[in-house]
């Protein structure tokens, strides 16, 4: 479509270049922009045109246009709306979806631009009315009606204007009354009330009484005898009479016509395809209560006015002056409208240029107008946060078809592929503990027992009064939040379940579950210490891939390999992972492009493979639907421009963000429908209301009212103190409104929790601390005994400290590095040890360890002194133990310490190293530091041994090669 400056009112430029709102009132058939302040205000006798811009995560601007037609603007003006609006989106590169909007049947979409509610005005300006000024305030009688917008409307004030079915608000001089009509729900009382508060800020200026009326008690209160007063006295309100403007337009199929010279003709087809729409034509699609303007690309300005008036033409023609009119341009057609044919391409030859907005970009700089922003948005960067705490006591359980088996702490992190997996994982919250409890289902994992985890899990929740968050996992597209809780995780090939050797043994295939001794590969992944996986996959080469670092073992033979787009941190990653699968092996490091004949040999010869990183499903911009769930069909309703309010406690909610799937589940719904909460989420992936062609293997959360996670409630403005208010919606706001604040309402007191594995869930707040462990054992410690603890206490006090016992390590949350488990363990016995026999001996009794006087391992046992053989530090003193720019405590040596006294002969450093010209035969060549006498190699190490091998393997290794001893 061609643009020229003639087509462009001057009241449109700069329009639609931040998100946000922007009005434009009809006045003499020109457009003339309203001021924000007088946004929402809408006289019915005016046209308006209201442009919605929303800055999507992808970095573009969405438009969404609306002209609004007061129910007493004359024929002229609502054309100039229409018009104008075509000339409006053609100015934003004709992309926008444009929507005609009626009085009192306005589109969902618009109201919410509004909340809490539209009440037209009287009067007008291009009509000719005058403003209305009211002399003297009369009363006002208004029927409210919707359960997410309120359409208000306002209605005669008489007692046969009542029913038993709606929402009234009787707005007076001194007092506003709400009436509930006994049918009305409770969600439709609870959006009336917003209302109520409209006119009380708007009209009354904050100051005014305000009542709630039930329709259908007799109770002789004062306030009920004040409201029947405006209405001559209390009588039976008469049935509800449907008007005309209650009728409902009965569903009739979608038929399609094609717009030829400014008129509708009917398009003839079997069924509706994609196939019946050109680039070159317009075309109406008739659905009864709404009507679609689709508009080709190649089509003028012209021919798209004339479109917009033949569905004008169409609608009266068939008595239907109320009905929605869609206007949609090809290439960026509505889920709406596509969901109208029976087949829609997935992905439709659309030349979509740039053209059109780029001219108009040209144009309006040329005048002088700042145009940043109108052809893209400044994209969204940030990256995945957990929002989670990652230091809370975690529980898995591997599911044995009906049963599940408690996993150890070094095991709890390596899963199989054909297993199946529960965890409960607990943490300190802002005010309460925490819990998650979740199913992860392996790719090769049976049904029967997926079937079984859920229900396991399901029967956790309730057992815990479903004050835990349920969530479903399965390999492969695990969220951030999960990688976080485990740390350091491990996938291995075939599983160990009773379900899985079942199905194998029946489906006679052969079992490929991981072992030691065979050939293994693992891709590894992640982001750092708290957030890195290793996966097994098949050991081919197809298996690699230049993003990724991998493990390749065959026994005893360990190969590492990095791929030419990989970093160092990943590089790293590799080393730490080395020490869980394949520790106290020395790996042999290739790159690519310059592996060895062994290499290939083990992995099979070589072949092309990818070199992108696996993409992950993207998070997109978040989309709020309400549910109702009947007999298993699942309805659904979106709520734009949602907010927390919009969570009513009666019903279920989903919050669709492409990436991960949130269930919302209200206080008020009924224990039976909690129990469908994960059916209802994978019903609506099932049904993919978006048509965003969501993953079956989605993450969906189940998160109950009052106990919402971060990662939850970081897509709204979040106020948890709402949250401690009790009773139905309606209860709540009225609480709220009358009392004009959150009333200091406690929370009900949690329960115990539950522990399922013989221990407690939750360990002492005040004790968090997590150690990152990379042993074979790999022992995770989330939360510290209460011996320990006093233990620890004693660390800080330098007046009981025993200095031959180390000083307690500070570590930070996520550590760039850690000391092994083993050796945490390994300083806690010997710190207790020496404790005790401070407590138990006299005084200056010695606590002696016999050494070992073979070849220290990679993590050696620690030394320990007597407690009297260390003098408290002073200046005439050597200096305590301190700690060393590598972060690892560093010990000084003592005169005449045999530190060379191992039963090993001594070299020097220049006939150890890899480059020596005099090598030394018959040693240990992954041990070469081992030969160097204590002297030499504190000179060179900057350390004693055993402060080297306190160290992790990554980072013995990483100093032997920066000293070519490696």
């Amino acid at each position: 479509m061609s643009v020229s400056l003639r087509d462009l009112d001057a009241a449109f430029q700069g329009a639609g270049q931040k998100a946000g709102l922007e009005i434009w009132r009809i006045e003499n058939f020109r457009p003339a922009r309203i001021p924000d302040s007088s946004h929402g205000k809408f006289y019915i006798g005016d046209s308006y045109i209201v442009l919605k811009t929303t800055a999507l995560k992808s970095g573009a601007l969405r438009h969404d246009i609306h002209y609004w037609l007061g129910k007493d603007t004359s024929q002229d003006e609502a054309g100039a709306a229409a018009i104008k609006t075509v000339e409006l989106d053609a100015s934003l590169g004709g992309r926008a979806v444009q929507y005609r909007e009626v009085q009192g049947h306005e589109t969902e979409k618009f109201l919410s631009y509004f909340k809490p509610c539209i009440i037209p005005l009287e009067g007008g300006v291009a009509s000719g009315f005058k403003h209305h000024e009211a002399e003297e305030y009369k009363p006002r009688l208004y029927v409210c009606r919707g359960k997410h917008v309120v359409r208000v409307n306002e209605v005669p004030c008489a007692r046969s204007t009542l029913n038993h079915d709606d929402v009234f608000i009787l707005d007076t001089e001194s007092k506003i009354f709400q009436f509930n009509g006994s049918n009305s729900s409770i969600q439709e009382r609870a959006k009336a009330l917003g209302v109520v508060q409209y006119i009380k800020d708007n009209y009354h200026h904050g100051k005014c009484d305000i009542a709630a009326i039930e329709d259908g008690r007799l109770m002789a209160d004062a306030e009920s005898g004040e409201f029947w007063g405006f209405f001559g006295g209390f009588a039976p309100l008469p049935r509800k009479v449907a008007n005309d403007g209650n009728k409902k337009t009965d569903p009739i199929p979608p038929k399609l016509y094609r717009v030829d010279k400014g008129q509708a003709e009917p398009e003839e087809a079997e069924s509706l395809t994609r196939d019946l729409l050109s680039t070159s034509r317009c075309y109406l699609l008739d659905c009864g209560t709404e009507v679609f303007v689709w508009i080709g690309r190649t089509t003028t300005l012209d021919e798209r006015k004339s479109a917009s008036g033949a569905a004008e033409e169409l609608l009266r023609s068939f008595d239907r002056p109320k009905c929605h009119i869609i206007r949609i341009i090809e290439g960026f057609e509505t889920v709406p409208f596509r969901s109208k044919f029976d087949s829609w391409p997935e992905t439709t030859q659309v030349a979509v240029s740039e053209d059109g907005r780029g001219k108009v970009a040209a144009l309006l700089k040329r005048q002088g107008i700042n145009v940043n922003g109108l052809l893209k948005a400044a994209p969204a960067k940030d990256e995945p946060q957990p929002y989670i705490d990652c230091t809370g006591n975690l529980q898995v359980w591997r599911v044995n078809s009906n049963g599940k088996t408690l996993l150890s702490a070094s095991e709890q992190s390596k899963f199989y592929s054909g297993d199946c997996y529960i965890f409960q994982y607990s943490y300190a919250g802002e005010e309460e503990e925490e819990y998650l409890i979740g199913t992860w289902f392996g790719k090769q994992s049976v049904e029967e027992e997926q079937t079984s985890a859920i229900a396991q899990a399901s029967k956790m929740v309730e057992s815990m009064k479903f004050l835990p968050y349920q969530a479903r996992f399965y390999e492969g597209s695990e969220p951030i939040q999960f990688f976080v809780i485990f740390q350091s995780f491990i996938v291995f090939k075939g599983g160990v379940s009773e379900g899985y050797k079942k199905y194998i043994a029946e489906q006679g295939s052969p079992d490929d579950t991981y072992t030691e001794d065979g050939v293994a590969l693992f891709r590894v992944q992640g982001s750092g210490p708290d957030n890195m996986q290793a996966i097994q996959l098949d050991a081919v080469p197809l298996s690699l891939n230049s993003s990724y670092c991998y493990i390749l073992h065959s026994g005893s033979t360990v190969f590492t390999w990095s791929g030419n787009l990989t970093s160092p941190d990943d590089q790293e990653l590799v080393e730490r992972q080395l020490d869980i699968i394949k520790p106290n092996l020395q790996s042999k490091t290739h790159k690519e492009g310059m592996e060895s004949e062994q290499f290939w040999q083990l992995l099979g010869p070589k072949t092309e493979y990818q070199s992108q990183k696996i993409a992950r499903e993207p998070e997109n911009d978040p989309h709020l639907f309400s549910c109702s769930f009947t007999k298993g069909d699942l309805k659904v309703v979106e709520i734009y421009n949602f907010t927390q309010d919009d969570l009513m406690t009666e019903d279920i909610f989903i919050l669709d963000c492409h990436s991960d799937v949130f269930v919302w589940v209200g206080q008020q719904v009924d224990s039976k429908n909690k129990l469908h909460a994960l059916t209802i989420g994978e019903k609506f992936v099932e049904c993919d209301f978006l048509l965003e062609k969501l993953s079956p293997k989605v993450p969906i959360y189940i998160i109950m009212e009052g106990n919402e996670p971060p990662f939850f409630t970081r897509f709204f403005a979040w106020d948890s103190a709402k949250s401690a208010i009790h009773g139905n919606s309606f209860q709540r706001k009225l609480a709220l409104l009358k009392n004009g604040g959150i009333p200091a309402i406690d929370k009900p007191k949690r329960r115990a929790p539950v522990s399922y594995g013989g221990r407690s869930s939750v360990p002492d707040k005040s004790q968090r601390s997590r150690s990152m462990s990379f042993s074979p054992d790999r022992v995770r410690v989330r939360g510290r005994s209460p011996a320990f603890n006093a233990l620890a206490a004693t660390f800080e006090n330098a007046n009981t400290r025993n200095m031959s016992m180390p000083p307690p390590m500070i570590r930070k949350l996520y550590p760039k590095s850690a000391i092994s488990d083993s050796t945490v363990a390994a300083s806690k016995s010997a710190a207790i040890a020496a404790l005790t026999a401070s407590f138990d001996k006299p005084p200056r009794e010695p606590l002696t360890i016999p050494r070992s006087r073979k070849v220290p391992p990679s993590v050696p046992k620690v030394k320990t002194e007597s407690p009297t053989e260390t003098p408290t530090p002073d200046s005439n003193s050597k200096e305590a133990p301190k700690e060393n720019s590598m972060g690892s405590i560093q010990e000084d040596v003592k005169e005449n310490e045999a530190e060379d006294e191992e039963g090993l002969p001594i070299y020097p450093y220049d006939r150890l190293t890899t480059t020596s010209s005099e090598p030394v035969a018959e040693i240990d060549l992954t041990k070469r530091e081992t030969y160097l006498s204590a002297a030499e190699f504190k000179e060179k190490f900057g350390m004693t041994k055993d402060a080297f091998y306190k160290l992790p393997k990554w980072k013995q290794n990483k100093l032997k090669v920066a000293l070519h001893l490696f």
